[in-house]
């Protein structure tokens, strides 16, 4: 079989949110094809973190600075040059939007602004993927998956950072993007519940879960029936890539949205427990009283235009979205020294299967 290019070899890739979870992720992605890659975040915001467990700062770039900080990323993307800019820095947590709103719009919607402000004055051809998310769409609770041209209408603070944040890209596109002659060709990605090792975010229920079991405790679940597109965080940076990628080959892409959500993994949480006790017998959960804050129950996204334009779907099913996470895991609590080889061997694990399956 006929070995994929790797087109991002010795490019310039600009990473916005690098030290989170998809974003370390994403630069070790990069690093792993070669890259030359600069990662912008304005702190580690976990702890443990993945993007230091990976200790991968020599093989990077890394600036710690604010996004908000027009002026100082500015002169970044003036210096730096990039190729590619992939936008991911954000506040992602719903239930922390709710605790610190000003914050999540803060960084959801002017964090975008600044980036896209920046990407006015490169000088050279540069490749945007600029990341939203799923809860941008008005969520009508209902069984078809949301298309790119449904209503963007978020309820909660975070949901509605990121439907201005999609206004907002949408806005900068038809005032600058958009001419024959433009430098910059843009697109927005939307993905849903991301999983995988590595990710250490509160209030979310893998994490929330691996944190007490490895301490034999039983996990609060608040939602064990609502329902969330499931899939792994490789299947998804893999649909980032190759949106850059035919974004750079075809300008007919330019200004265009992008769901990525798993075929059939739009399962229940107790679904995901239950799959993780498979491979972790010894777990176990008791549920939370009703939360005060409103969460959506069912979320289900229709990615029919990636597999059409990008010839993207999830190379990764549901079982073995949650073996991939949960050897990570069990990995880490027996050999915390081994992260970086650990997580390199998952990537080239999955990149076997993705040349399998073309």
């Amino acid at each position: 079989m006929k070995k994929q290019k790797n087109n991002f070899k010795g490019k310039r890739i600009l990473i916005t949110g690098h030290t989170g979870f998809k974003g370390s992720w994403l630069s070790l992605w990069m690093h792993h094809n070669k890259a030359k890659v600069l990662g912008i975040s304005d702190r580690v915001p976990t702890q443990p973190s993945h993007f230091k467990l990976l200790n991968i700062k020599g093989k990077l770039l890394s600036k710690m600075i604010d996004i908000t900080d027009l002026n100082k990323l500015k002169k970044i993307f003036l210096t730096f040059k990039p190729d590619y800019v992939f936008h991911l820095a954000a506040q992602a947590i719903v239930k922390s939007s709710y605790e610190n709103p000003v914050r999540t719009w803060h960084s959801n919607l002017i964090g975008t602004v600044n980036v896209l402000e920046c990407l006015r004055f490169v000088k050279k051809k540069t490749i945007a993927v600029i990341i939203t998310s799923d809860k941008a769409y008005k969520n009508l609770e209902i069984k078809r998956g949301y298309k790119e041209s449904d209503v963007l209408k978020g309820y909660d603070p975070y949901g509605a950072s990121k439907s201005s944040a999609d206004i907002a890209i949408n806005s900068y596109y038809h005032s600058y993007f958009s001419k024959k002659n433009s430098k910059v060709l843009i697109s927005i990605a939307r993905a849903g519940n991301v999983i995988g090792g590595g990710d250490w975010s509160p209030n979310r229920i893998v994490t929330d879960c691996i944190k007490s079991w490895s301490k034999n405790k039983k996990a609060t679940i608040r939602n064990p029936k609502s329902t969330r597109p499931w899939q792994h965080v490789f299947d998804v940076i893999n649909g980032y890539t190759q949106l850059a990628i035919k974004l750079n080959r075809n300008s007919k892409l330019n200004g265009e949205a992008f769901n990525f959500g798993p075929d059939n993994t739009n399962l229940k949480v107790i679904d995901v427990l239950n799959r993780m006790k498979f491979y972790w017998p010894k777990i176990n959960w008791q549920i939370k009283k009703k939360d005060k804050f409103k969460e959506n129950k069912l979320l289900h996204l229709n990615s029919l235009k990636a597999k059409k334009y990008l010839k993207w779907s999830t190379v990764l099913n549901f079982d073995n979205s949650i073996k991939f996470t949960v050897d990570w895991y069990k990995n880490y609590l027996k050999n915390k020294k081994n992260i970086y080889k650990y997580s390199l061997s998952q990537i080239s694990q999955y990149k076997k299967i993705l040349e399998k399956n073309k």
